[in-house]
């Protein structure tokens, strides 16, 4: 625990994001390139949000439901890092008060604990849909699917909160400068000079449950679901299945890739760069790409692109 004077201190300095590169001519290029991906992000998952909510009959389908609030929770997860790495390259200023850091922390690590549980919630969908299509109206309600995205909100605020109220009893006596373009848990960790071994097992055992627990449920599903699958006669039935699949395994794949092999270890062993580089993936690469995996061959996507620019 640190002092009055000491937090006192910790407050007023702030910290520095030292980002990807300090040359100007770097900043020159990765400005446009990151302004690029943020906008198609923002595009792509508030068309997705638009499409939904517009069309009564996909609103109420769990499975654009659910895509709705992963559409909802990719925009919060790209925002709580993107912009301020924007305005730092804009502007060549690399600081970040206290209160902004941990702030900017617990809506990064809520937003993505909501896509983790969102996509375990999705293939859930998809299991009952396949494995038990003549209960799947009655297992997955709306009024299910209401208690089940709010469990994930709530889960993952729950989740950032506890990290912040134990980061916020941090003393940083050292360099304050974070080896990354905003402010995540290891990097944190890396600065502070208080006993971080609680946090350290925190985050390889609670952290290893949260992320590895939905995708655990993921993966079983897929199971049944190929068994059920195979089972089928027709080829055409196989094929609509796995269709009906094949966006959600890949949003799975992009996101728990690059998020297991970044974080699923000791804060000891994390270099900053590869950090940094895996951040970018899963911050705005995946988000980014996640409305159009979701709309490339989704014909009820188009229907509702095609009613909304004849209603417009």
């Amino acid at each position: 625990m640190m002092n009055a004077e000491e937090k006192n201190q910790t407050i007023s300095a702030g910290f520095i994001l030292l980002g990807f590169s300090s040359s100007p001519d770097h900043q020159g290029v990765l400005f446009p390139l990151f302004l690029c991906m943020y906008l198609l992000c923002l595009l792509g998952n508030l068309l997705i949000i638009l499409l939904i909510f517009s069309s009564t009959n996909l609103l109420h389908a769990p499975m654009y439901f659910f895509l709705c609030h992963l559409s909802l929770a990719d925009l919060g997860f790209s925002s709580a890092a993107i912009p301020k790495l924007l305005y730092n390259l804009a502007t060549q200023t690399k600081a970040i008060s206290y209160i902004g850091c941990l702030t900017q922390m617990y809506f990064f690590v809520s937003f993505a604990a909501t896509d983790n549980f969102l996509l375990a919630s999705m293939a859930y969908d998809r299991y009952v849909a396949i494995c038990h299509p003549l209960h799947y109206s009655r297992v997955m309600s709306f009024k299910c699917c209401l208690l089940l995205a709010a469990g994930c909100w709530l889960l993952a605020h729950s989740h950032a909160l506890l990290y912040i109220l134990l980061v916020s009893n941090f003393t940083f006596c050292a360099s304050r400068e974070i080896p990354h373009f905003f402010c995540d848990v290891h990097p944190l960790l890396k600065i502070t000079c208080s006993d971080i071994s609680i946090v350290d097992k925190l985050l390889v055992s609670e952290g290893t449950a949260i992320v590895l627990g939905p995708l655990l449920l993921i993966l079983f599903s897929y199971v049944f679901i190929v068994l059920k699958v195979v089972k089928l006669p027709s080829k055409a039935k196989k094929y609509k299945a796995f269709s009906t699949c094949s966006a959600h395994f890949t949003t799975m794949a992009l996101f728990y890739g690059t998020v297991i092999g970044t974080y699923l270890r000791p804060s000891s062993s994390y270099s900053g760069l590869r950090l940094r580089v895996a951040s970018i993936f899963y911050t705005v690469v995946t988000p980014m790409l996640n409305p159009f995996i979701y709309s490339l061959r989704n014909s009820e996507i188009h229907a509702a692109i095609k009613r909304l620019i004849k209603r417009k």
